[in-house]
């Protein structure tokens, strides 16, 4: 018994080509200037209008040569019809035109015709009715001179027995019956849509002109000469505001560099210090090895990396809020928040925590806490005896966070300054010798990460002193 064997067949589907048509359009879609692809579109838009009116004055063209037509046989036939009512009709009809005619009589019989229908049979053809005078049609394959098919217009004179039938008939015309103002419609076709693509070049190139320019002028600019900026066109229309917007771009770009190079320089600054306060402790201590002071070189040491780490904790969090605000968020509470945070450790002075309850927002944990500590700290170091923390709200949805501190304060020019990165006032810096001046830019950068605010404002009973005020949207969802 032989084993069985399994036949695995493939089948290869192949799908269907595409038309021509559509791989060309897919060519035009695809091609890389915005000029050729709107001139393609505008070609092919007047093509199928020149097109169709092309048809539709074709059309007229050949109702009206057929118009003409039938008005020339009709007066060649009211003529017979007035030579057979005068008695003038002669067994040959004297045509006036090319006109072929016959006069049949009730029987069917000939009994008059033009030169060129003479001998001819009687052209079949429905005779009017009883209460018609006249009937016309077109009619095929008939024995006549001049072509297959006929325009026919028969008129009945006379009534009773005695009633004759004038049958007069032409070739009909052609596709074109009037080939030189046909050929002049048809040629129209190429023309309008030669001259709507050219227009449609000419116009987008003038419109693109500037965009040229503003390419050209920012691949010309680099980071050392961000100053530089694209010409504003006098016309107020897209390419102006494109401009318009493209300044306006490379200005915030100019600003952030400049800032992004202030902070550079300042973090080499700031790490400089800690660094070189701790090289120095410790050639200090490796060039008098018995004389150091182990101990009180070793707390210099630690102080200073104490230091420098705050400085680096510090630049990581302004890293992550400048790449990604986009931190987990839940319901916080604020007043719960700042006991824990002036709770966590001694302060230097008096710290008293004034609130009406649990005031809740919607925002990161760890980010909040850190912009609260920031705000305590700094008055802590700043203040005489006391830092009041008020927390409250404002309607109609308004959380508010108010740090006072009882130290010298700051002037109201100065008041912005506090909030730059690694800005430091000169009257304050024996008291913030501990601070790595980036809290209270931390700060800012958090409330305005959570939709509020951060300012310094005078404290509201006269004394001197400074008074931070923090405002964020409340959360009043259910807890």
């Amino acid at each position: 018994m032989q084993p069985h064997r399994e036949v695995v067949i493939r089948v290869r589907l192949r799908r269907p080509s595409a038309s021509p048509s559509h791989w060309i359009w897919r060519a035009v879609l695809r091609h890389p200037e915005i000029r050729f692809r709107v001139t393609v579109a505008a070609s092919l838009i007047a093509f199928v209008l020149s097109s169709a009116l092309c048809t539709v004055l074709l059309i007229l063209i050949r109702q009206a040569a057929y118009f003409d037509l039938l008005r020339e046989i009709a007066r060649d036939n009211r003529r017979t019809a007035i030579a057979i009512e005068t008695g003038q009709l002669t067994l040959d009809i004297s045509p006036t035109t090319d006109t072929l005619q016959q006069v049949v009589d009730q029987q069917g019989r000939v009994i008059a015709a033009t030169p060129r229908m003479e001998g001819r049979a009687r052209v079949r053809f429905p005779p009017p009715s009883s209460f018609e005078e006249r009937r016309i049609g077109r009619v095929c394959g008939i024995d006549a001179p001049g072509g297959r098919c006929f325009v026919v217009f028969e008129r009945r004179v006379g009534v009773g027995p005695d009633a004759l039938y004038i049958i007069s008939l032409a070739p009909a015309q052609g596709l074109l019956p009037r080939p030189g103002l046909g050929a002049l419609v048809l040629l129209g076709v190429p023309f309008f849509t030669f001259l709507a693509g050219y227009g449609t070049w000419l116009s987008v190139s003038r419109a693109l002109r500037p965009v040229e320019d503003i390419r050209r002028k920012l691949e010309e600019i680099t980071a050392t000469d961000l100053e530089r900026r694209v010409a504003v066109p006098a016309r107020r229309d897209e390419v102006g505001r494109l401009a318009d917007s493209v300044n306006s771009t490379l200005d915030r770009l100019e600003e952030a560099v400049a800032r992004q190079r202030a902070f550079v320089s300042d973090v080499s600054h700031e790490l400089r210090s800690p660094l070189t306060a701790l090289r120095m402790e410790l050639e200090l201590a490796l060039s008098a090895p018995d004389d150091a002071d182990v101990p009180a070189t070793l707390r210099a040491i630690l102080l200073n990396t104490e230091r420098l780490s705050a400085v680096v904790d510090d630049l990581l969090a302004l890293a992550r809020l400048d790449a990604d605000r986009g931190f987990p968020r839940e319901r916080v509470d604020l007043t719960e928040i700042t006991d824990q945070e002036v709770l966590r450790r001694p302060r230097r002075v008096q710290v008293t925590v004034l609130a009406e309850g649990p005031v809740t927002v919607r925002g990161g944990r760890n980010e909040l806490s850190r912009l609260l500590t920031n705000l305590i700290d700094n008055a802590d170091r700043h203040a005489v005896e006391e830092v009041t923390v008020i927390l409250r709200t404002e309607p109609p949805a308004t959380a508010v966070v108010e740090v006072i501190d009882d130290g010298t304060g700051v002037r109201p020019e100065d008041r912005e300054r506090v909030f730059e990165r690694f800005a430091r006032l000169a009257e304050g810096r024996h008291r913030d010798a501990g601070g790595t001046g980036l809290g209270l830019a931390i700060s800012r950068d958090i409330a305005e990460a959570h939709g509020g605010s951060l300012i310094l404002t005078d404290r509201l009973d006269g004394v001197a002193g400074a008074r931070f005020v923090l405002r964020l949207p409340r959360d009043e969802s259910a807890g």
